[in-house]
């Protein structure tokens, strides 16, 4: 399920956000490149990397964003989130107390990144389920009653990794849609926001970037 880099209609931008050490980095990996690092430090200095999918007809390149280690400084600024059309807020199973920071990483989210913000919560490193903290009820009961996709991943085995991300972008890519049939400005797509030039039909481009693809 894949398209050329250069050969898309949309650009979404997705971040990743959650407490240190919950596999956001890895989760990224896995999707982007279809890699895991067991020796993953913490990244430092903002990075992202992009995949195209394919969305029915249309291409859609997913511009994916690492808080590459800002959020144990609780640093990471507004310009992380500016434009920000989806969002994995991630917590590891096994450690309850990066569940529990759900909830001031959703206040954040919503303080920053576009209103129509598609929010799934995610549950990683279930190739740990023996030392599972986190009950997966507990979890999904939580999303559904702050209207948030769920899913549970690995990014070690590679486990509902593609799910997630493309059920982000399917949901964007699903208001974009409705917006276009409400009478939308053909040039660009608005998700609700000044910020939301990520989610306008996209122009071919090419800029430098930290990461190999």
């Amino acid at each position: 399920m894949g398209a050329t880099e250069e050969d898309y209609n949309f650009v979404f931008k997705v971040v990743l956000v959650g407490e240190s050490g919950v596999g956001k980095t890895n989760l990224l990996a896995r999707f982007t490149r279809n890699e895991f690092n067991h020796e993953s430090r913490t990244t430092i200095g903002v990075e992202f990397s992009t995949r195209t999918v394919l969305l029915g007809a249309a291409a859609v390149k997913a511009q994916i964003w690492d808080t590459a280690g800002l959020e144990r400084y609780r640093a990471i600024t507004s310009a992380y989130y500016r434009g920000a059309v989806g969002a994995l807020l991630v917590f590891d199973i096994t450690k309850h107390q990066t569940y529990d920071a759900v909830e001031r990483w959703l206040k954040e989210l919503y303080e920053h990144a576009e209103a129509a913000v598609v929010v799934m919560l995610v549950g990683n490193k279930t190739d740990l389920a023996q030392a599972r903290e986190v009950p997966a009820e507990e979890a999904r009961m939580f999303a559904e009653r702050n209207g948030l996709l769920f899913a549970e991943t690995s990014a070690l085995d590679a486990t509902n990794v593609e799910l997630a991300f493309e059920s982000v972008l399917k949901e964007i890519f699903s208001k974009v849609q409705k917006q276009k049939e409400r009478g939308g400005a053909a040039g660009t797509v608005e998700l609700g926001g000044e910020h939301a030039g990520s989610a306008a039909p996209a122009r071919p481009e090419r800029r430098p970037c930290c990461l190999p693809l």
